[in-house]
């Protein structure tokens, strides 16, 4: 097992598959196997590391966070979607995984807490695929639907829908509250930025790409969640340091401007009664 282990922390810290090959003495389809076995292995340990808020004690303490870092209410979970690099499939369908930048990827979804947890992942979507479809079919969707998780908040960029429990920013915020609102969210939005800094720091090869079949790459992107969580848990004194992929002056030229993209406001109050309800009653009082 500890050499098992060896050949996945080579591989997935940024070794190619001949250097794992050459240090670990075996020939590369034999790391090829180990890799997928491991990760399949760790995998199968989501439902015990990643676990999204449940019970009231879990989701208040999860909100509390949140709120500390801004003041924003509600909030259970900061999403949104990053890509993991591959070499192209090949075959008719191989130009659904090119995405907008123009190279080929997994659109992976990630929701974090507060302290940079990851919650939910949704790794099998093709690089062509945008975040709010990812999100509309995922579970935890269908979760907020079925009003599993009352009163409660996910925040998003503009790759999302705003609507009653997950919210983006204004378009063109016209009032101070507004603006409060917008530095707000985008302050306490952040984690899950620094979440996918560190998850690639520790695990280079979602940073640089990976040349595996797709069905092993999607494993070790749930493998390396996994790993992540458990390294937070036992608070892993080699973990990166949490890098800011927003900084602070990054992060006020965009209060300042208020210009951040957004869908676009519709007309159907209900649909956008939460955000507008939170800026009246809350920040308005702030």
């Amino acid at each position: 097992m500890n050499q098992l282990l060896a050949c996945l922390r080579l591989y997935s810290t940024g070794g190619h598959l001949q250097q794992v090959a050459d240090f670990m003495g075996m020939h590369v389809s034999t790391v090829c196997r180990i890799v997928k076995r491991v990760s399949e292995a760790i995998a199968r340990l989501y439902g015990q590391y990643i676990r999204f808020p449940h019970g009231i004690g879990e989701i208040r303490a999860t909100q509390q966070g949140f709120f500390s870092i801004a003041a924003f209410p509600r909030v259970i979970g900061a999403i949104d979607g990053t890509h993991i690099k591959i070499q192209s499939p090949g075959g008719n369908d191989a130009e659904i995984y090119r995405n907008r930048k123009q190279f080929f990827s997994i659109n992976t979804q990630v929701i974090c807490d507060s302290k940079l947890k990851i919650t939910n992942v949704v790794a099998r979507w093709a690089g062509s695929a945008h975040d709010s479809t990812i999100f509309n079919h995922s579970s935890i969707n269908r979760d907020f639907l079925n009003n599993l998780y009352p009163n409660c908040i996910l925040l998003g960029d503009s790759g999302y829908a705003n609507g009653n429990f997950l919210l983006t920013q204004l378009l063109h915020p016209r009032t101070p509250v507004q603006q409060l609102y917008n530095e707000s969210h985008i302050r306490t939005r952040n984690v899950v930025e620094r979440c996918f800094g560190v998850l690639k720091r520790r695990f280079p090869i979602l940073a640089y790409g990976c040349r595996l079949k797709i069905d092993t790459l999607l494993t070790i992107i749930v493998a390396t969640s996994v790993l992540h969580n458990i390294c937070l848990k036992t608070n892993d004194t080699e973990a990166p340091p949490a890098p800011e992929e927003i900084n602070e002056q990054d992060l006020e030229v965009q209060i300042n401007d208020g210009q951040m993209p957004n869908i676009e406001e519709g007309p159907d109050p209900v649909r956008y009664g939460t955000r507008e309800i939170l800026i009246e009653q809350h920040f308005a009082a702030l």
